[in-house]
């Protein structure tokens, strides 16, 4: 082939004179649709090339079981498998190898990459979940990021602006509002309150948050890693552990509160 033309380009067509020079016999066969053999000469119609490749892809989901909320509205860029009786609703993108289980049920505006998500898992509007693999029955978002390394077991809570990353999370546990969760091995029936940091990170090293089952950590703690919490413990509001918890203990990190009534509060001075 040469590309000895106007636009300076290697055309396929050439080929068919090349093969009748040669003595080669030609055939013709039928394509099932005109946008099979469409060029792409510009990035508009590259665009419509690709809606025509994901409207395909739409129908083959929905005929195998899976429910579109608009079918125009999906993005599918890599292998997209789905049980019975899922719903996706519109404007979802799937990367990689992607696995949806029986009834699962995808929000809008959600971003899933290279995960496994089993059977009556509920995918809330705007989340992202990569690399992880969730078991039956988990809530997740909306507005939650789960990272590579998350495993979730049966029946777990990720709620609203909620990020876990390398965090093993046993059944049942609650993760719902606002935290981060790394490097982290939760156990089941824990209760994570909002603001809970898990500090896995000294700017050298990651370290481990070891959670037993049945414990409450409450709004706004801070664990300093490496750390262990025994089964059953609770810990106060706005902690900061940087120890080893024993079950069944109850650990209060804080400042005492101080109220000073003769304190007055600032003036801002008039304007002119």
């Amino acid at each position: 082939l040469k590309s000895n033309n106007a636009q300076g380009e290697y055309y396929l067509t050439d080929i068919v004179a090349m093969a009748v020079a040669d003595s080669v016999a030609i055939k013709v066969c039928h394509a099932a649709h005109p946008m099979e053999v469409q060029g792409a000469n510009t990035r508009s119609q590259l665009q419509l090339l690709e809606r025509y490749y994901q409207g395909h892809l739409a129908e083959k989901l929905m005929a195998t079981g899976a429910t579109l909320a608009d079918a125009t509205r999906i993005d599918i860029r890599g292998n997209l498998l789905t049980g019975e009786d899922v719903f996706i609703d519109v404007n979802c993108v799937f990367e990689g190898d992607v696995v949806l289980g029986d009834r699962v049920t995808i929000g809008p505006n959600c971003h899933i990459i290279d995960s496994s998500i089993a059977e009556s898992c509920e995918i809330k509007s705007n989340s992202v979940i990569e690399g992880a693999s969730l078991a039956s029955s988990c809530t997740i978002g909306p507005f939650a990021r789960l990272r590579p390394g998350t495993v979730l077991a049966k029946g777990v809570k990720i709620g609203n602006f909620v990020e876990t990353k390398k965090a093993n999370i046993g059944e049942e546990s609650k993760v719902s509002h606002l935290s981060y969760i790394g490097d982290a091995e939760i156990g089941r029936d824990v209760n994570v309150g909002a603001g809970t940091i898990t500090c896995n990170y000294d700017g050298v090293n990651k370290y481990k948050t070891e959670i037993a089952d049945n414990t409450f950590v409450g709004s706004n703690t801070s664990l300093v890693a490496p750390v262990k919490i025994g089964k059953g413990a609770t810990i106060g509001a706005g902690s900061t552990i940087t120890g080893n918890i024993a079950d069944g203990e109850l650990a209060v990190a804080r400042a005492k509160q101080r109220n000073i009534s003769a304190w007055k509060r600032p003036e801002k001075a008039p304007r002119d």
